[in-house]
């Protein structure tokens, strides 16, 4: 690789990064057989990725690159379709931009990951897996959290992690450096963090060193009787998080026990009795935590698969009512508490909560009432005004045709008086 132009800027590509160049193939006697730039179409690839070598210049730099008949053109930058080249080339590069790689699920730019140095191996960091990582967080260029830690994944908002690191230590590997930018949605959101002096809605930069980890077991590495034994232990840990308002950590305590039991086959009946309740808890407690979430469809969906085992059962009709009833479906709302209140007549909080559904229903009425009134009262407007232009029409017709009828008449009798 040869430098023949320096670019600008401090930063260069990283592993990971998406580069954009021009790239142009010559062979050795001078001849151009591909080339990026006149068909003025940029490039892309993820550098350090399969096939895609490294880049050593910044935005802007032009690089030629010879590689001979032991060397793909494709390995030696980029890939175009050509497994094989028998010939010598000199391919002629520029780099136009380049960006981190988006962690995100959903590509919203709230996790970019810049990897500064390739860990070893192909394993990563499961949830529950043990992990040593050493970081550094950065606010506006001033470092406000420096720590070497050990912890278990899920865990990390005990340790004032925010979640974007958590998300971006699954996807690390053992000995990778990286740089990590966070938006405010998985840094410290709205709310900030008081400890390290960071104001709500602030993006952060973390380092980070990924020493070792340790996974946790896999559902299908698990015996029955593990599965029973740790869910018994989750359960009580997601209680402890609901009871410290750490809603979303109980979260995933409680979805550890549904990937554990749910799909569970082959039960005996002794086996299937002992792993009823631990399921039963474990979608009321998410449907509860979904409420204090605001998830409200996530909640229904919790309640439909607690009552799914158990049609009757009192939280989970209760619960999915008031999910119901915060997002205006009054009379589902309804019958959910009604049907509580048909199983247990003395369950207060039903009756309240049935009160509320049936006086947003008459004032839902009400509206629909009023709003139908008036549209039927718009639209009988509308016709007067449309049968008043009608006749108004109608007599200016009457009109014009009798004046014609006498201009007619008239017409008439002067060209018999000329004939005459």
């Amino acid at each position: 690789q040869v430098i023949k132009r320096e670019g600008t800027g401090t930063e260069s590509p990283m592993i990971g990064d998406r580069v954009f160049v021009h790239y142009t193939g010559w062979l050795l006697d001078g001849t151009k057989f591909d080339s990026s730039l006149d068909r003025k179409d940029k490039f892309s690839f993820d550098l350090g990725k399969g096939r895609h070598g490294s880049w050593v210049g910044r935005i802007g730099s032009e690089v030629g690159i010879s590689c001979n008949k032991q060397k793909p053109y494709s390995q030696a930058l980029v890939s175009v379709g050509r497994s094989c080249i028998t010939l010598c080339l000199f391919p002629q590069i520029e780099l136009f931009e380049f960006r981190g790689e988006d962690l995100t699920e959903d590509e919203d730019g709230g996790i970019i990951r810049r990897i500064q140095t390739r860990g070893e191996g192909y394993a990563r960091p499961n949830d529950g897996a043990i992990v040593d990582v050493i970081l550094k967080g950065y606010y506006n260029d001033r470092v406000f959290d420096e720590r070497e830690l050990q912890f278990e994944i899920g865990e990390g908002e005990n340790l004032d992690l925010p979640c974007g690191l958590e998300k971006t230590i699954q996807r690390m590997e053992k000995g990778e450096h990286s740089i990590v930018y966070l938006k405010p949605s998985y840094a410290f959101g709205s709310v900030g963090k008081e400890k390290f002096q960071i104001p709500p809605h602030a993006e952060l930069k973390y380092e980070i060193h990924l020493k070792s980890f340790e996974k946790a077991k896999e559902s299908w590495e698990m015996n029955l009787e593990e599965k029973l034994e740790q869910s018994t232990i989750v359960k009580e840990r997601g209680t402890v998080y609901f009871k410290g308002g750490k809603y979303k950590q109980a979260v995933l305590q409680y979805k550890k026990i549904v990937s554990w039991l749910e799909y569970e086959s082959s039960l005996s009946s002794e086996e299937a009795q002992k792993a009823l309740p631990l399921r039963l808890a474990s979608h009321l407690n998410l449907a509860m935590c979904h409420l204090k979430l605001q998830a409200f469809s996530a909640a229904i969906e919790s309640c439909n698969k607690a009552l799914a085992l158990d049609s009757n059962n009192e939280k989970g009709l209760f619960r999915r009512g008031e999910a119901h009833l915060a997002v205006n479906d009054f009379e589902l709302a309804r019958a959910d508490f009604q049907k509580v209140l048909q199983l247990y007549p003395s369950n207060k909080a039903a009756k309240a909560q049935l009160a509320i559904c049936q006086q947003r229903i008459r004032k839902q009425l009400a509206r629909e009432k009023k709003l139908y009134a008036n549209m039927f009262e718009r639209l009988a407007e509308e016709d007067r005004k449309a049968k008043a232009e009608v006749a108004a029409g109608d007599r200016n017709s009457d009109i014009e045709m009798k004046d014609e009828q006498k201009n007619s008449v008239a017409g008439s009798q002067a060209q018999v008086e000329t004939e005459a």
